[in-house]
């Protein structure tokens, strides 16, 4: 097996995402020394930082969290472009693995019941063959033992993307842009909401409006990245 291994690797080495040099076999995704530069945003308190602020005025959550610091161009925009448009989902994996060891040390996930990902359109899906959070939701959902529901919330539209407008005009593209397929499961629950970036943070807000028609329902936020644009 070693020598099958070995004998792969001459043809298809396992590089690195941030730096393209070949990993060693004890390395995944990234090498030692672009790990070791990871912009981690270790916010010990998830009810007044950075991300919630962002909320503030627009909508309600109970917390939030990011793990990574996005900038263009990067090590986060470089795991977060293989994530989404390569099929590299074992970056998923392995930052939810990451991530999850922050959570457990801030008791981020102890009241949580259910975790939603932020949901693509079902055309992009199937060109695209998956949603880029879904690995996380799901390697996240494994380590704390709570549900993702998949099937719960639903986009609309197939937008371009929105990445390069603004916040107002980002807000109003995609304000209705979501909807509830069952009510009845979130009644008297309190849920994370997980995207991959958040930039303006519209996104989010627009997917609260929508699951904050739910009974005494409460929302809480985490994402793969976070940036000060939003």
């Amino acid at each position: 097996m070693r020598f099958l291994k070995d004998f792969l690797r001459v043809f298809f080495p396992n590089l690195c995402v941030g730096c393209s040099n070949e990993l060693l076999y004890s390395e995944k995704v990234l090498c030692n020394f672009c790990s070791n530069d990871l912009p981690i945003l270790k916010l010990d308190d998830c009810t007044s930082n950075i991300v919630t602020a962002s909320f503030y005025g627009r909508t309600k959550i109970e917390k939030s969290s990011s793990f990574l610091f996005f900038n263009k161009k990067n090590i986060t925009q470089k795991l977060i472009h293989n994530l989404k448009y390569n099929n590299r989902q074992d970056i998923g994996n392995y930052l939810g693995f990451w991530f999850s060891e922050l959570l457990k040390s801030n008791h981020f996930m102890h009241d949580i019941d259910a975790i939603i990902p932020v949901p693509i359109h079902r055309k992009k899906k199937i060109k695209r063959g998956y949603n880029q959070v879904h690995t996380f939701c799901d390697t996240l959902g494994d380590i704390f033992e709570i549900p993702v529901y998949k099937s719960t919330l639903f986009r609309k539209s197939n937008n371009k993307s929105q990445t390069s407008k603004d916040r107002y005009t980002r807000a109003e593209t995609i304000s209705k842009d979501f909807y509830l397929k069952d009510h009845v499961i979130l009644r008297n629950k309190h849920v994370v909401l997980v995207d991959d970036v958040i930039t303006t943070g519209a996104t989010i807000e627009a997917c609260c409006k929508e699951l904050l028609k739910t009974d005494n329902l409460r929302i809480s936020v985490l994402s793969i990245a976070f940036t000060e644009n939003s």
